[in-house]
């Protein structure tokens, strides 16, 4: 019999990052996997966030990955290469087998 922990494990993939469902498939890292790029988030966060007065502002983006797919988790300022561009991660955040990591890019306007 299936353990609860169990089941969620199976979750990660069969439900949350189910390409046919809920996620596409990105390169991150070199390395072909789901993600979950989450706008609704994105967009709440860009309400709140803080132009500098040089004009450069930071653009965020929150993906969801599969912990098992991803890897060690990233560590906050570390590199995130994102289909090609690369990104800080400014948090990252184990959520039972999906990694949540915010990563940011900075624009000049």
């Amino acid at each position: 019999m299936m353990s609860f922990k169990d089941i969620l494990a199976a979750d990660v993939h069969e439900v949350f990052m189910n390409v046919d469902e809920f996620s596409d498939m990105h390169t991150v890292n070199g390395k072909e996997m789901a993600v979950q790029l989450d706008t609704n988030e994105q967009i709440e966060r860009e309400k709140r966030m803080a132009q500098n007065v040089d004009g450069i502002y930071v653009n965020q983006k929150l993906i969801y990955v599969a912990a098992s797919d991803f890897g060690a988790m990233p560590k906050q300022g570390s590199t995130l290469n994102l289909d090609g561009k690369i990104y800080r991660v400014a948090d990252a955040v184990d959520e039972g087998g999906v990694y949540s990591i915010t990563i940011e890019a900075n624009k000049a306007r």
